[in-house]
């Protein structure tokens, strides 16, 4: 089996070794960026040379990043060149402001691109977007890192995009998952024959059935994690075991409202470090939920994998008209040693709102942790103890049930 680079196929020992040196120099790089110089100004680089010395650093937030933005357009001052020295600036839903450059495989998805074995003999029918935001360059930059040539499709005008793949030949598609169903049903519309043997997807969910039934038809299709801030995260390989973490970042999974790694297995936020020099993003916090995945896969791949999306961070529910959020879960847990986790669940009866918090500890006495819950989520509910390792292993810290049909 052949590999992207030997990156991927590191002992741990080698990777950990390769990481202390990799954290200092990101930790320099972004104390170059002006947002982060304050954020990080008495952090020493050579003092954060291991994961648990990351995990002590502030998380950064995407509504820090969009305030940031605001204040300090167009990047906050989370990059290390000036705009007009990247190639592109994109904007993102929000808006969000993000770099971009054309060179050495900017946002790192060619690993992912060879992974699914594309190469120079391929045409990739790239169904991205590329008004405004980076999806499609990013796609684009992946066919460059292996030698495959690109059709620039976009999104929309599907019996053109039919026409073009019958008339250019194109073998491979990459776009959302969904998308690529609308092409086939429309070329069987057509009564037209298309040549594509696998699908490089991402941005929404690939089901099981979606797959298979792209793989009736020839179709080998492998899906990626990546955002238009960090790049590729992770992706996954003809194993199809879970996704594996991309060599250019760092991946965490902390408890939601927290930047605390759980234990491995344990479903928290996904929070990325890239070492990318010119947008060092130090611990981002995704809002995405997954969970590391034990052992290497059999593809001989040796970095961490995870289980890919598993929901989202962002759990903010309102409750008789108070916002309760993950970050106030967090700090009631904190006020008591002996509590492991905690989970707020809001429901309705009798037409109001109640709220219930349920506490993993072998105390007794739920009267004793009320006060507690008043002052930390600013609102008196029903507490219930239940035993250490009871709650779902789901990452919810706010769990709402109900129904707004």
């Amino acid at each position: 089996m052949s590999y992207y680079d030997e990156l991927e196929t590191r002992s741990a020992d080698e990777r950990e070794a390769d990481l202390a040196e990799a954290l200092a120099r990101a930790i320099g790089n972004a104390q170059s960026a002006p947002a982060l110089a304050r954020a990080l100004r008495d952090v020493d680089p050579e003092s954060v040379r291991s994961r648990a010395e990351l995990a002590a650093l502030p998380v950064i937030r995407k509504a820090e990043l969009s305030e940031a933005q605001k204040k300090k357009p167009p990047f906050g001052g989370y990059a290390t060149r000036y705009p007009h020295e990247f190639n592109h600036v994109f904007q993102s839903p929000g808006p969000i402001y993000e770099p971009g450059r054309v060179d050495g495989d900017w946002w790192r998805l060619g690993r992912f691109a060879f992974a699914a074995g594309l190469g120079s003999s391929d045409i990739l029918q790239n169904c991205f977007g590329y008004h405004l935001t980076p999806a499609g360059m990013m796609f684009e930059s992946a066919c460059r890192a292996v030698g495959a040539a690109v059709l620039p499709a976009g999104t929309g005008q599907t019996e053109l995009q039919v026409r073009a793949a019958v008339d250019i030949g194109t073998t491979a598609y990459a776009g959302t998952p969904d998308y690529l169903k609308v092409i086939l049903d429309k070329a069987d519309e057509m009564g037209e024959q298309l040549a594509l043997t696998r699908a490089l997807v991402s941005g929404g969910a690939l089901f099981p059935s979606l797959r298979q039934g792209y793989a009736d038809r020839g179709i080998a299709t492998l899906q990626c994690y990546a955002t238009a801030d960090l790049g590729l995260i992770a992706y996954e390989s003809p194993a199809m075991e879970g996704m594996i973490v991309d060599e250019g970042v760092i991946v965490e999974i902390v408890r939601p409202g927290t930047g605390d790694p759980v234990p491995d297995g344990e479903v928290g936020e996904v929070v990325v470090t890239t070492l990318n020099p010119d947008y060092p993003l130090i611990r981002f916090a995704t809002g995405d939920l997954s969970a590391v995945m034990p052992g290497e896969s059999p593809c001989g791949r040796t970095n961490m994998r995870i289980q890919g999306w598993m929901g989202r961070a962002d759990q903010t529910a309102k409750i008789k008209g108070m916002f309760v959020r993950p970050e106030q879960v967090a700090a009631l847990v904190a006020r008591h040693p002996e509590v492991s986790r905690a989970r707020v669940i809001a429901d309705r009866s009798d037409e109001m709102d109640v709220m219930v918090v349920q506490l993993e500890t072998k105390g007794e006495n739920p009267a004793l942790y009320e006060a507690s819950v008043l002052e930390a989520l600013k609102l008196r509910g029903r507490v219930e103890l239940v035993a250490p390792g009871s709650l779902p292993n789901d990452g919810k810290v706010i769990e709402d049930r109900r129904s707004y049909g």
